[in-house]
């Protein structure tokens, strides 16, 4: 019996193409909190309703706008989700300084591109 070998002499190559996405803003303006009534009174009166839509309207469980922190959280998602810009720093100056027009501006983000 005889056996032929055939030697691989080269790998196959993979050519790897990288796109890069440009990132967007925010549709409105972090204080802009008027520029949709029913947005701005919902988070005036029963903001803890709004965190749950924008929550589940992100995928998420109801109850992460009552975890320590979980807003900051939230805004990034939304951010890297519309691939707009910034940084969890950025996200935590207004979740920490402004939370319910934050709230508002996530609110209005996810009505515009939803």
């Amino acid at each position: 019996m005889e056996f032929q070998s055939t030697a691989i002499s080269s790998q196959p190559q993979v050519q790897v193409t990288q796109y890069t996405v440009p990132s967007a803003e925010w549709s409105s303006n972090v204080c802009d909190c008027c520029e949709d009534c029913g947005i701005c009174l919902c988070a005036t009166f029963i903001p803890c309703i709004l965190a749950c839509k924008v929550a589940q309207d992100n995928g998420e469980s109801c109850c992460v706008p009552f975890l320590p922190g979980a807003m900051i959280a939230l805004r990034t998602s939304i951010r890297n989700r519309y691939n707009i810009g910034g940084s969890v720093c950025d996200d935590w100056v207004v979740m920490a300084c402004l939370p319910f027009c934050g709230l508002c501006q996530m609110a209005r983000e996810q009505k515009i591109r939803g």
